[in-house]
């Protein structure tokens, strides 16, 4: 494989790789600050962050998830990923490099496990996800009340970026993702009674609204902070 497929093949691996919180790829969000690969398959990733003290656990979540990715490729011979310019950027990069894992690398300062972590913020993004194709969902149908939200089930979702969202992130969480399943449901999948759909459906909104405008100031500091990376970022959309 030649060397700018191979950077192609990488760059599509870390499509793959969210940012935790703002539940974007790192690649639209700019965070890869350059992908370097030898003729012999070794490859090797700098990722950036908004600022240096972004929080130690996402940050080394998303470099381990970098890395996960990109090991899992066929052709790669060596895989190093390094973060740049973190106030842990040493300790993660040697954690990293010794596959010590998220205990390992932090230690006693480890306070929470990291899928625990991981499963905290699949939850958000499903309630953000869950809001977005409902909310579109009134919007295209004005008779259709609040209430009613309980007897929609996934086949009556328009067929838009909103649902495609919805289903992965469902997916991720093990909900179910079949036609007949209903949409406004828990994070242990269990449908919204209608008298509780009112305060979910505002939970869920100020979830979406929260991870929205933390995204949007996340890719504003990047670009204060690394100029050159507002070519790097995508325009914003959902994933």
């Amino acid at each position: 494989m030649r060397a700018d497929a191979r950077e192609r093949s990488a760059r599509a691996a870390l499509d793959t790789v969210l940012d935790p919180e703002l539940d974007e790829p790192i690649t639209d969000l700019g965070f890869v600050r350059s992908v370097s690969v030898t003729p012999d398959g070794a490859l090797t990733v700098r990722l950036r962050l908004p600022t240096s003290f972004c929080s130690p656990n996402f940050a080394y979540l998303m470099a381990s998830d970098s890395k996960d990715a990109l090991t899992a490729l066929p052709w790669t011979r060596d895989v190093v990923v390094l973060l740049d310019d973190h106030h842990d950027s040493d300790l993660i990069n040697e954690g990293l490099a010794a596959d010590a894992g998220y205990r390992g690398t932090f230690g006693a300062e480890a306070e929470k496990d990291l899928e625990a972590l991981r499963l905290t913020f699949r939850r958000k993004a499903h309630s953000a996800a869950m809001e977005r194709a409902l909310t579109l969902l009134l919007r295209e149908h004005p008779d259709l009340t609040e209430e009613n939200l309980h007897d929609v089930v996934l086949a009556d979702l328009p067929d838009a970026a909103t649902s495609g969202a919805l289903l992965r992130r469902r997916e991720a969480l093990g909900l179910g993702v079949a036609p007949s399943d209903p949409v406004l449901v828990d994070e242990e999948g269990r449908r919204v009674p209608p008298g509780e759909i009112p305060l979910r459906l505002r939970f869920a909104r100020a979830v979406r609204v929260s991870i929205d405008g933390n995204a949007h100031f996340c890719r504003g500091l990047l670009r204060t902070r690394y100029p050159q990376s507002a070519a790097d970022q995508s325009k914003e959309n959902v994933s």
